[in-house]
Formats: C-alpha cells, structure tokens, sequence
C-alpha cells in the first residue's frame, strides 16, 4: 500500500507541476516537464541502489522487531531462501490468471484515467492546462483517501473469526470494480459542471482502490515465494493494458472528441471492469496454492492462521507488561 501511496502522490504532483511548465516554464514552455521529470528520475535510480537490499535478513538498518515479524510469519529460512520456481504450475494456475485478468482490468481502467484525463478535462470541460493540471490531480487525492481505510477494513475482516482471505479478496475486488464502473458510466452524463465532473472522478479514483486489497496484494496469498514472478506476469499483462487504453481512446475520441464520444470510453472502461470483476469472482482466490511450498493449500492455511495469531497474542502480551510496568 506504501509503494501505491507514493505513486497515487507521484501522480498528483506530476499533474500540477505539468501543468504550471506547461503553460510558464523554461524551453518553450512542454518540454522543461520532460527534462525536471528526467532529473528527478535520474535522483530516483540512485536512492534505489544505494538503499534496497535483496531480503529482509541483509538489510543493514531493519529493526530487530521488524525482523523478528517477518521471521515469524514468513520463517527464518524463506527470507533467504531461492527455490526453484514452478513455471509450468504458475503458468497453468486458474487462480494466478484470474488475478492477471483483475490486473489487466485495473490497470486499463486506472493507467488510461492517469493518461486521458487531462484530455477529457481538456475536450469537454474546456480548462486551460494550469487549471488542467489542478482539476486532474484533485481526483487522485480519492486514493489518498481510500487506500488505508479500505486496506485497514480488509485486515479486520481477515482476523480470526470474521472471514477468510479469500472471501475478503473476492467481496473487494467486486466491490471496488463495479462501484467504479458504475461511476463511470456516470461521469458520461454529467455534461459541463466542472465542480460536479472534477468530483465524482474523484468518486471514480477512490471507488478504484477500495479494490486495491486484493489486486496489489493477491500474489502473496497464492505463493509469498513466488510472489515476484507472478506480480512479474501480471505486471506484463497489465502493461499491455497501459499501453493498449489511451490507443483506444484516441481511437473512439478521434472524431470530434464531444462527451457523447467520451461516452463510449467510461461505457468501454464500466465494461472492463465488470469483466474482471466476474473472472476474479469466479475463477480468484485468496487461498495458499499447495505448489507454493510444497505442502497443501489447508495445510499452508492452517500454519499461516496459526502464525498470525501467535503474532497477535504476543503483542497483546507486550502490551500488558508494558502496561503493568507503567502502573507499578
């Protein structure tokens, strides 16, 4: 949820700062965005090498408590174990490809939102690009906003004696699609109102990542140490989406770019939606896949739950010593 967190920020400082180079900064206004974008990428790639590490046990400044979790949840010799990966299971997993197909749904939907938006505020609403930039950004504050409650909803649901993983996965992951579908056929039929366009997009990015529960983190319930290759699989898939979404909008919005064209795109992008949201009902899960170690999906389930509980008793544990040591 961090790593979406910084993105979702990312995003919303991308646009503002677009918008204002665009219209007042150097080289001709457009193109200081791509080098002060350029800079600050160039900045990024060497914070990355210098602070990331491979797992959790070689890196030099985690905390003994962070570890001590991770070796209690994980097991000490999976931090910095490498075991083969079972393609031909992944590959032919029903469950890592409903999971690819929510993904791919997400990220057309979201990545086309992150790219046309501005053209829409631009074709129908009629803004200049500093206020292009403002109105575009305003909506992804929705993500700022959603993420952690949906994320801290969806962990209170997982404990002990409400429901399982998997039918949290399930309940937002078709939850979130078809709130945000319905949302966008929606912002087809709102016409010019700026105020009221600028806010149920708002209503859109936030519906999206009540989602994010179970997409972003999906990998890690099916296999955690083959987690990297699928988030690798989806990610490719995904990226198709991102690259295939705003090709599709200029291609239903190449005629007069009115609102009933950008009609077509929110039904096209409902449209996604609704079918990842089937898939992924149908066909996800949220169980422990019995390739993923080795042992079967029960038994991986039953030692994870047991784990997880040792983890919150201790803590209570914690608490109470510590308690009781203040009030001595």
């Amino acid at each position: 949820m961090v790593v979406q967190l910084g993105t979702v920020v990312g995003i919303i400082v991308g646009m503002l700062v677009a918008g204002v180079l665009s219209d007042y900064g150097f080289a001709g206004g457009w193109p200081s965005v791509f080098y002060v974008f350029g800079m600050f990428g160039c900045v990024w790639a060497v914070a990355w090498f210098l602070l990331c590490y491979n797992s959790p046990s070689t890196h030099p400044r985690i905390s003994t408590v962070e570890l001590k979790y991770w070796e209690t949840m994980i097991g000490t010799s999976d931090l910095v174990a490498h075991p083969p990966t079972p393609w031909r299971e992944i590959l032919t997993s029903v469950h890592v490809w409903a999971l690819a197909v929510a993904y791919f749904a997400n990220n057309f939907c979201f990545d086309t939102l992150v790219a046309c938006l501005p053209l829409f505020m631009h074709d129908v609403l009629g803004l200049d690009m500093t206020q292009n930039g403002v109105s575009s950004a305003i909506p992804f504050v929705g993500a700022i906003v959603a993420m952690p409650i949906a994320g801290s909803f969806a962990d209170w649901l997982r404990a002990p004696g409400r429901l399982s993983t998997n039918a949290v996965r399930k309940i937002f992951c078709v939850a979130g699609y078809l709130l945000t579908g319905g949302l966008s056929v929606l912002a087809g039929y709102i016409g010019c109102n700026r105020a009221l366009a600028v806010a149920n997009m708002f209503a859109i990015i936030a519906s999206s990542h009540v989602a994010y529960p179970c997409v972003a983190v999906n990998a890690l319930d099916l296999a955690p140490l083959h987690a990297g290759k699928i988030m690798g699989l989806m990610c490719t898939i995904g990226t198709t989406a991102s690259i295939g979404g705003p090709h599709v909008v200029g291609l239903l919005t190449s005629h007069r770019a009115t609102r009933s064209e950008w009609q077509n795109v929110f039904f096209l992008v409902a449209g996604v939606y609704a079918v990842g949201a089937i898939i992924f009902l149908i066909f996800g899960s949220g169980n422990r896949q019995r390739w993923a170690d080795g042992t079967t999906s029960v038994e991986v389930s039953v030692t994870h739950d047991r784990n997880r509980q040792h983890v919150n008793d201790k803590e209570e544990t914690d608490f109470a010593e510590q308690h009781a040591g203040t009030n001595n």
